[in-house]
């Protein structure tokens, strides 16, 4: 599988990456037995960049990811986590956290703290839980609601962390593109991870975000090419962006399965190749919950499309004129 250094770091990632957030018990409970069966068929796919943070799973997720890498030749794989949630024990621990997503036990509390001191706290107590010697790429988590905190303290902080080898490669991972693009413009970050914005669907990335980022020399992975569902199998009831999907979006990705049909294709293959058609592009981030997962990703990944899909897609108006695409690159 081929490797793209982020940004100026000489961090260097796999195309497809493993999105650890189910093995956090996302949704549903995942065993211990499907969590190491999961990470290992990632391995075994030549998967070596792996993203977790403490959110997923009040921790589970670090801690399934290191113990089933912490056996491998360390120098082989970059594991990427997050800051910006510190976790705290909770008094009342008798609850779950499903209403946050995971199917945990309610053992802690999610506190959001960008400060300078926050950021290495989360930091240290990541490398616990992951019981690596190292985190190769942190990313600030979803500080949407904390923007001038993390451009005051939490982003220095890195850069700092950055400067002193703690860290390989420092960046931003959210769902929107506005802020994202303000850490492209006015920092010195290596690479943005966004979710959702750059997809079959919704090309909102293409408006200044992937531009700028491809001149300043920022690598950009990409989260969320199914659109939490819509794009793997569009049916009535699938989800876009974590809720029920518009009749108009429903409509869309079902005349784009119909093209992909028409060149044997599967979908998936198309929704999880397409965001690679813009130089920017580093790693598509892909979350997996078993071994059969994984490896469909990875054969999708490797599946050969014809030029032609992607002229079909473009001269029936499913995507817009002028958007890169794979058969682009050289």
């Amino acid at each position: 599988m081929r490797k793209t250094s982020l940004g100026r770091s000489g961090v260097s990632v796999t195309g497809v990456s493993f999105g650890a957030a189910g093995l956090g018990n996302l949704g549903t409970e995942v065993s211990e037995e499907q969590a190491r069966a999961t990470l290992d068929a990632a391995w075994d796919a030549g998967i070596r960049y792996f993203d977790t943070a403490p959110h997923y799973g009040l921790g589970l997720s670090e801690r399934r990811l290191g113990e089933a890498l912490r056996h491998r030749p360390r120098a082989e794989f970059v594991v990427s986590t997050k800051v910006g949630r510190l976790l705290r024990p909770r008094s009342d621990t008798s609850g779950s956290d499903i209403a946050n997503g995971f199917a945990v036990p309610a053992t802690h509390e999610r506190i959001w703290d960008f400060s300078a001191a926050g950021v290495r706290t989360s930091i240290e107590e990541s490398l616990t839980r992951l019981g690596l010697d190292r985190i190769d790429v942190v990313y600030l988590h979803d500080p949407d609601h904390h923007e001038h905190q993390v451009f005051a303290e939490g982003y220095p902080e890195l850069e700092r962390l950055r400067d002193e080898g703690v860290i390989g490669a420092i960046g931003a991972g959210m769902n929107q593109t506005r802020m994202l693009d303000r850490f492209v413009r006015d920092t010195d970050v290596d690479v943005v991870l966004l979710a959702g914005r750059y997809t079959l669907l919704d090309q909102t990335a293409l408006d200044s975000l992937l531009p700028d980022a491809f001149r300043r020399g920022v690598s950009v992975v990409i989260g969320g090419v199914f659109n939490s569902g819509l794009l793997a199998a569009p049916r009535s009831g699938a989800t876009f962006d974590y809720a029920p999907a518009p009749s108009a979006l429903l409509d869309r990705a079902l005349r784009m399965e119909t093209v992909c049909e028409n060149h044997g294709v599967p979908l998936r293959a198309a929704a999880l190749q397409f965001p690679f058609g813009h130089p920017a592009v580093s790693s598509v981030l892909v979350g997996a919950r078993s071994a059969e997962e994984v490896r469909d990703a990875a054969a999708l990944s490797a599946r050969p499309l014809p030029a032609a899909l992607w002229a079909d897609l473009l001269c029936s108006g499913l995507l817009p004129a002028g958007v890169p695409l794979p058969t682009d690159l050289p």
